[in-house]
């Protein structure tokens, strides 16, 4: 069977380990499907989403650095658990929360990649729309429906089709939007005004740490449950360093450099910064030359359609692993058809994206950096390969139900909830609740909208699980 042969057919694997006959390519792979994920314009509007906490560009490209490179390290740590042990994120996820224990953690990756693909479809349906209108090709709405069946069906044809046909879709994405992103960048440069965004105004230590952890979640907080997804089907030989740094390089390099350039344009414009709010990819073309709007809808909608293509993959796996007896294909189809529906009521009966997509993130982004600080300690810790085979077997060394990590996680959760806030939605007005009572200011103080409990969550999962290592050292002499 040719290579071709085989990328057009379905992968049947979803929860099984893979086989070593298999397990094919070196760490450099890991840059495609990463970079490709991640090299989409919705990075420029991050530059007005992290302007908006009201800090300056000086303050805002600490943060952005920060942010970014450390979120997504989170990832290349994660990733090395793929090699080990040939499995998904969140089925390797089981040798901390036990078999049947990690339905838990493993409901709450589902629900996060499924929010973030319907994110990343409306955003390209929207953007679509915007398009037409500016052409005079008509109101947007009939261009909005023909965008979402076209992009629908690329993301969950590419996600029933699994892992060879996404890493070739990523590979045409990564190069076809990456150079007309470098055209967008030379037609806009000169809409920078440097005096403006020199002029921003700083601002607090709880404003830039609010900034920071939109920046984590919004970027690598938001891929660890899916980061050993495509690293499993490495050699086990693989170069460990080159898993960490080869994911945490083609995951950060575009965001970085979109951020900055985001961040320039924003601080250059009050005006545009505003729009990025209502319609975050939409509101770019407003400085483009009508020439270039169709090419720009082209690497708009495909740089949204990569990351929510190894979201749709993920979000399936993630289904399996919290208990779903399916065929994988199938479970991408079901989210698929969750993601459909997501989409119709953000893109034709929500008003204003910037606030549900903020409390999107923390609020999911809390129990994610929970779990993720219990994984990351639980890969540093092991010196072993995984037992594949008993990640399946509810009597085995990993367990059924690991009581002691499962209530760290709804700790860490519900401490995490209470120090952050949320308003873009009346029944999450409960968030805060710790604020007053720690002397932080409660819901209308200073630290309201710097979001601690995503930190928080993050380092109490990590050194809980450190300190606390004797099940793993207990696994691992089996």
């Amino acid at each position: 069977m040719t290579a071709t042969e085989r990328k057009l057919k379905v992968e049947t694997n979803g929860l099984d380990v893979i086989d070593d006959a298999e397990r094919r390519g070196s760490p450099r792979g890991l840059f495609w499907p990463w970079f490709g994920a991640n090299v989409s314009v919705l990075g420029l509007s991050y530059g007005s989403f992290t302007l908006a906490f009201g800090i300056s560009f000086w303050q805002a490209l600490v943060a952005g650095v920060v942010g970014i490179l450390f979120s997504f390290l989170l990832c290349g740590f994660v990733a090395i658990a793929g090699k080990r042990g040939s499995a998904p994120t969140m089925l390797l996820s089981r040798a901390a929360f036990g078999v049947r224990g990690n339905r838990l953690p493993s409901a709450i990756s589902w629900i996060l990649t499924v929010g973030w693909e319907t994110v990343l479809t409306a955003l390209a349906t929207l953007a679509t729309g915007t398009v037409v209108q500016r052409l005079g090709w008509g109101d947007g709405t009939t261009a909005k429906v023909i965008a979402l069946i076209v992009v629908a069906a690329l993301i969950v044809g590419a996600g029933v089709l699994g892992f060879d046909a996404i890493m070739k879709l990523q590979t045409w994405i990564t190069w076809i939007t990456g150079v007309l992103t470098v055209v967008y960048v030379i037609l806009v440069v000169g809409d920078i005004h440097w005096d403006a965004v020199s002029a921003l105004p700083s601002g607090s230590a709880q404003q830039w740490v609010g900034a920071l952890v939109f920046l984590m979640t919004g970027f690598g907080l938001g891929w660890v449950n899916a980061a050993a997804d495509y690293s499993r089907y490495l050699p086990r030989s693989a170069s460990g360093r080159g898993v960490i740094g080869w994911t945490t390089f083609g995951a950060s390099v575009a965001p970085l450099v979109l951020l900055v350039f985001g961040l320039l344009l924003a601080g250059s414009s009050e005006e545009l910064s505003k729009a990025i709010g209502l319609d975050p990819i939409g509101a770019l073309t407003t400085l483009l030359p009508l020439w270039f709007l169709v090419p720009f809808a082209i690497v708009a909608v495909l740089g949204l359609v990569g990351g929510a293509v190894l979201d749709i993959y993920s979000s399936g796996l993630a289904l399996l692993s919290a208990g779903l007896r399916i065929p994988r294909p199938i479970a991408a189809l079901v989210d698929g058809v969750l993601m459909v529906l997501g989409t119709i009521y953000i893109v034709f009966f929500s008003d204003g994206f910037l606030g549900q997509f903020q409390g999107f993130l923390v609020t999911l982004g809390v129990p994610v950096a929970a779990w993720c600080g219990v994984m990351l300690a639980d890969v540093l810790l092991r010196r072993r390969d995984y037992a594949e085979q008993e990640l399946f077997d509810r009597a085995g060394r990993y367990g059924d139900v690991r009581v002691g990590p499962i209530a760290l996680i709804l700790v860490a959760t519900a401490l995490g909830w209470g120090l952050v806030t949320n308003t873009s939605a009346g029944w999450l007005n409960w968030q805060g609740y710790l604020l007053e009572p720690l002397g932080l200011g409660g819901r209308d103080g200073s630290w309201a909208f710097a979001n601690l409990g995503v930190l928080v969550a993050l380092a109490l999962g990590f050194v809980v699980t450190l300190a606390t290592n004797r099940r793993i050292r207990a696994q691992e002499a089996v």
